[in-house]
């Protein structure tokens, strides 16, 4: 039988007892109705499931007894960053949910000149935190021990600056100059995918980003949807280069 996995952001040991924040406590007990002695997965992102068992049931407070700790290989060798414009509502949701299941390392939402989502300091802050939990719930259903990094998200000039040196920079263009047949990929660094908003890239973008060094990487004629073209260039990247075989 397929194990409860449940996200929580604390630590975790075998022998100790952890008290479940609400979210995970009204999961494990009002939707899937547990009870005291059913057996559940916890994980925090080290890369590790804790099992155990629900030690403790009330009107407010779900505990679990950790009794074991197993090392999580699910990580792809492909180190894969989307800087990704954001997007509107569930179609942002749609991109972390999907590329956090495909094996994306981070994503970095960015705000470009086409942007069509503009959010003052506290919405950002609450939407981030919002972006977070739907990695952390990917995380739970995909079996992943490790939480993909979602950054705040900056604007297309401040992303590109703080990128670490090295590593294969792409852009999906029809017209690129890469064709994906023939992509040859270094593992010691990271791969850094640019993936527009639903608006695309303005000239200015597309300058900013060949000045980062990022190439156009021609895969399929088609242009594709923001909530589309990220997912299928890293599923594509995940199959020649990583663990989708």
């Amino acid at each position: 039988m397929r194990l409860t996995r449940v996200h929580v952001d604390a630590q975790l040991a075998p022998g100790s007892e952890v008290v479940l924040p609400e979210g995970p406590a009204t999961h494990l007990a009002r939707v899937l109705r547990h009870e005291v002695g059913d057996a559940c997965v916890l994980f925090n992102g080290d890369g590790r499931d804790y099992h155990g068992q629900i030690s403790a049931l009330g009107k407010r407070e779900v505990r679990v007894r950790i009794d074991s700790a197993h090392q999580i290989e699910r990580e792809s060798p492909l180190r894969l960053h989307l800087l990704q414009g954001v997007a509107r509502g569930e179609k942002m949701d749609l991109i972390l949910q999907k590329a956090t299941e495909l094996g994306v390392s981070a994503v970095l939402p960015l705000w470009s000149q086409r942007s069509e989502v503009k959010l003052d300091e506290a919405r950002a802050e609450k939407r981030l935190a919002h972006w977070r939990s739907v990695v952390a719930s990917a995380c739970e259903q995909s079996g992943r021990a490790c939480l993909p990094e979602v950054a705040a998200p900056r604007s297309l000039a401040a992303v590109l600056a703080a990128l670490p040196a090295g590593g294969a920079r792409l852009i999906l263009d029809p017209d690129g100059e890469l064709a994906f047949a023939t992509l040859a990929l270094a593992f010691d660094a990271p791969v850094l995918l640019a993936i527009g908003p639903e608006g695309g890239w303005s000239p200015l973008d597309r300058q900013q980003l060949r000045d980062a060094g990022f190439q156009g990487l021609r895969l399929g004629p088609r242009i594709l949807r923001t909530e589309t073209a990220g997912l299928a260039a890293i599923a594509a990247l995940q199959a020649r280069f990583g663990d989708l075989a």
